[in-house]
């Protein structure tokens, strides 16, 4: 019989050379996934660390993400994958299965505005966003001297009418050269063609302002000031074919009043485009979103 005070604390099994991973999934809905998941991971001697999880009850589908630590000998991840998956095939899953200290590649697409790109670049570098930027891709100069302080390849693709075509292709031998994982439009002020967008799908993030469909085109928080706007906002979503309609991922809302001129609302912007964008990125890069029809599920 094994007394209470014998028994290992979760102290004593601290992870060793195992290290720490994250498995996310989806599937159709029913009773026993969740104990299922555990009794695999007790068996490969593993204790989770964090569980999130949802039950679509109209959709009948069942969304979880567990971050769960190695307390046994060193567990390599295509271990771990290939034991989980005639458990996957049971349950009809769409997994994904990573080290949760693994980094995930990004190409960041960016035109003359410079605060999106800014803010993703500290914060990879400083090891905040768990990203490895691999490059910057832009149809102006501008932002090349940025992109160097920081130690990133830049690329100029010029884009016109006549070569959008032949840029594209680049775009995508780039995104291939450099194993990139997710491509985000941090304001790249051009739109991708269907044949791209379906090359990415799920795997491009797109930053806009909010103001849409209402103020388009040029100059847009000054003729939200004209109209006498009390809330500027930005969207970060999926990139779709629907022009600035995919997958929302996350949204910020700022208030603001009749005291602000239209360069206040230029800024309140930026900050919101930001914070947004490094939202949606984190939270793809962490194995948090679930695309599931025109919607996500985010598992916070």
């Amino acid at each position: 019989m094994i007394r209470t005070e014998d028994k290992p604390s979760l102290a004593d099994q601290a992870p060793g050379a195992g290290g720490e991973f994250v498995l996310t999934f989806h599937c159709p809905d029913s009773l026993g996934i969740v104990q299922s998941v555990a009794d695999f991971l007790l068996k490969q001697e593993c204790y989770i660390v964090d569980l999130k999880q949802f039950g679509d009850r109209n959709a009948g589908h069942f969304f979880m993400r567990v971050h769960f630590a190695s307390t046994g000998d060193a567990a390599a991840v295509e271990q771990l994958r290939d034991r989980f998956a005639p458990l996957a095939g049971q349950w009809t899953m769409d997994w994904r299965l990573e080290r949760h200290d693994r980094k995930q590649r990004i190409l960041v697409m960016v035109s003359k505005y410079d605060h999106c790109l800014n803010d993703l670049l500290v914060r990879a570098r400083s090891g905040e966003l768990p990203v490895e930027i691999a490059a910057v891709v832009s149809n102006h100069p501008d932002l090349e001297g940025l992109a160097a302080w920081h130690g990133v390849p830049f690329h100029h693709v010029p884009v016109t009418p006549e070569s959008k075509a032949e840029a594209e292709a680049g775009l995508l031998e780039l995104v291939d050269a450099y194993e990139v994982e997710l491509v985000v439009l941090a304001r790249y002020m051009q739109v991708l063609s269907d044949s791209a967008t379906a090359r990415l799908t799920g795997k491009a993030i797109n930053i806009h302002h909010s103001f849409l469909p209402s103020f388009k085109g040029a100059k847009p928080y000054h003729q939200a000031h004209e109209r006498g706007v009390k809330t500027v906002g930005a969207t970060a979503h999926y990139v779709n074919s629907e022009l600035d309609e995919g997958p929302i991922i996350a949204q910020q809302v700022i208030e603001v009043d009749h005291t602000y001129t239209p360069a206040d609302l230029v800024s309140v912007g930026k900050d919101a485009e930001c914070k947004a964008l490094t939202n949606a990125v984190r939270w793809h890069a962490e194995g948090r979103i679930i695309l599931s029809g025109n919607r996500t599920v985010i598992l916070r």
